[in-house]
């Protein structure tokens, strides 16, 4: 059994009885219909596997914002699969293609898309990200998620300047019945050095720090992010757990570019990709893995607190071909 039929197998499995996949489903449904049928369009005119067959499908994935350089590399293999097996009929190579497209995340370096917990209170998760990609909402989202699993949450506004921001993320707070600490226009390693303080008085599981997202002028970026994470260190005796990066999926290739750029000024540790339902290039999910080597660990299908799923690649690849499999 190849790899798209056990994908297949345990998608059925799936589809009877977990709410997640219907995110999926309903989120990706843009890109899917513009990709997939596209790709069927592609099986109906070529019966045969050609060049002309690889130019167009070429075009189509990046199209679908998979990334010039994914979508090389990606083709070199499958035109080796062809050879090696003999591939003729553009009908099975559609097949090898969702097989590909599953190898190219699942493959290499192992990158976890569980989020790392500590196992002393508490979990500190640092967001970083331009201005406008829906990192303070993310951070809602995500503070929803923990409160639903039983968790005790702690918000901390560390977006000190931007005119809304702390009064933004205090009106998440109430939302979601967490706790809540900021002041604006303050320091913001001052401000996150308090909220931590607090934070451990008040025994909180997890604390959510929001980060201002100027990356205009890369430099202060890095010391304040330097001066925010050595504070954090001294604060829980070890460094911030995670570091996740908010990129709104709508802004395709740009997105590419922010994570290269937040790469380089901090240590990233993973991706959240918001709006994917708003988009029909659903396919930069594969080129983040594939060009910044960063896993992604949330992503954003709808605007309810509940479409923030967990990523899951095989939800993920499900959402993109349930109609072909």
């Amino acid at each position: 059994m190849g790899l798209f039929d056990k994908l297949k197998n345990v998608l059925k499995k799936k589809e009877n009885n977990e709410e997640p996949i219907k995110s999926y489903d309903t989120g990706l449904e843009k890109t899917r219909k513009e990709f997939v049928n596209e790709l069927s369009m592609l099986g109906i005119k070529y019966k045969k596997v050609s060049e002309d067959y690889f130019e167009e499908l070429e075009n189509l994935l990046i199209m679908a914002d998979i990334g010039v350089k994914t979508v090389f590399s990606f083709l070199d293999r499958l035109k080796k699969r062809v050879k090696e097996e003999k591939i003729e009929n553009t009908e099975l190579l559609t097949e090898v293609i969702i097989d590909e497209l599953f190898i190219i995340y699942v493959e290499g370096e192992s990158l976890s898309d569980k989020i790392k917990e500590s196992s002393e209170n508490p979990t500190v998760i640092l967001f970083v990200g331009v201005n406008g990609v829906g990192k303070t909402t993310t951070i809602g989202k995500i503070a929803h998620r923990y409160q639903k699993s039983g968790k005790k949450v702690m918000l901390i506004a560390g977006d000190t300047f931007r005119a809304g921001a702390v009064e933004q993320l205090k009106e998440w707070a109430t939302k979601t019945n967490s706790s809540f600490y900021g002041k604006q226009n303050s320091d913001p390693a001052g401000v996150i050095y308090d909220g931590l303080v607090k934070a451990k008085e008040e025994n909180v599981d997890i604390v959510l720090i929001d980060t201002a997202g100027r990356l205009q002028n890369k430099i202060n970026l890095m010391k304040e992010l330097e001066k925010i994470n050595k504070v954090i260190k001294n604060q829980i005796n070890r460094p911030v757990d995670e570091t996740l990066l908010v990129i709104d999926a709508t802004t395709g290739q740009n997105g590419i570019s922010q994570a290269k750029a937040f790469k380089e000024i901090t240590d990233v540790t993973g991706i959240v990709l918001t709006k994917l339902d708003g988009t029909a290039k659903g396919g930069i999910v594969l080129a983040i893995k594939e060009e910044v080597k960063i896993p992604v660990k949330f992503v954003g299908l709808g605007e309810k607190p509940e479409d923030l799923q967990a990523f899951d690649i095989e939800n993920y690849i499900y959402g993109l071909f349930k109609d072909m499999m």
